[in-house]
């Protein structure tokens, strides 16, 4: 399966099924993704990426940002672990569903003997269910071989301040669902609408009402560390990210804090 350009000749259900749904029994075009598994993860990324992820847009200042509604580096990591670790004896591809608003990563598996979804999502030795196939993945450096892979994805959605997945499973499935933004973009840090071509707005009409506290706590937290996400000033200071966006945006406005280089790599700024 790792090599061969049919692995189906072997095992039925070794490939990915990619389909984008309008409502769950609504589905409007779908993929299947053949070849060894190597050749499954690239061609899963570049068409989930290319063809049903849509870029929302937003500006820092003159620049153009554009940025897709899941983090490139939690996706990839789903992606990969749906495929070492599923179980192919059970004759099912792996499933990916997209939809406006999320995207679901579901393949067949069962957890190791005593094990509980808590556990899993927890810190926890890695117990491949392939051992033989994250092996080789590992040695292509692909993965990791210390189980974290779940904590990867939730750090790499939360770095980019997205919204955290949501992990689930069942007697017979294992799957991750990846809701996306759906708040307006701001100048201080874009949160991005799916599906759109145009920058997203925020009514004019909408009341920005922040207490002070929360916009001095954001100050003195950025004052000291420059590099930090507001989701993790969110966290920090025990407020709604959308409350610390919007009261961000109104410092950023009043020439308060300022965002200084590109969206990766850049950090923030407290004019003294």
């Amino acid at each position: 399966m790792l090599f061969h350009a049919d692995p189906e000749k072997f095992t039925t259900g070794a490939c990915v099924k990619i389909g984008f749904f309008r409502t769950d029994s609504d589905l409007l075009y779908q993929d299947v993704i053949e070849g060894d598994l190597f050749t499954q993860v690239e061609k899963t990324l570049e068409l989930l990426q290319t063809k049903y992820l849509r870029a929302g847009i937003s500006y820092q200042g003159a620049q153009r940002m554009e940025r897709l509604p899941v983090p490139e580096a939690a996706l990839r990591e789903a992606v990969i672990n749906a495929i070492a670790h599923k179980d192919y004896g059970a004759a099912i591809p792996t499933q990916i569903s997209v939809y406006d608003h999320k995207l679901i990563i579901w393949n067949a598996g069962q957890l190791p003997p005593d094990w509980s979804l808590t556990r899993l999502i927890s810190k926890h030795s890695s117990q491949p269910a392939n051992p033989d196939i994250a092996r080789t993945l590992f040695l292509a450096g692909l993965i990791e071989s210390w189980g974290r892979g779940i904590d990867l994805i939730r750090r790499a959605c939360v770095a980019e301040a997205s919204p955290v997945p949501r992990f689930d499973c069942d007697s017979a499935a294992f799957w991750v669902e990846f809701p996306f933004p759906l708040l307006a973009s701001t100048n201080a840090s874009p949160v991005y609408g799916v599906g759109e071509k145009t920058p997203v707005k925020t009514p004019v009409k909408t009341p920005v009402k922040t207490p002070v506290k929360t916009s001095e706590a954001i100050l003195q937290y950025l004052a000291a560390n420059p590099d930090m996400t507001l989701a993790e000033v969110a966290a920090r200071i025990g407020k709604s990210l959308s409350a610390v966006q919007r009261a961000s945006a109104k410092l950023v406005k009043d020439g308060k804090l300022k965002y200084i280089g590109p969206q990766k790599g850049g950090h923030w700024e407290v004019p003294t």
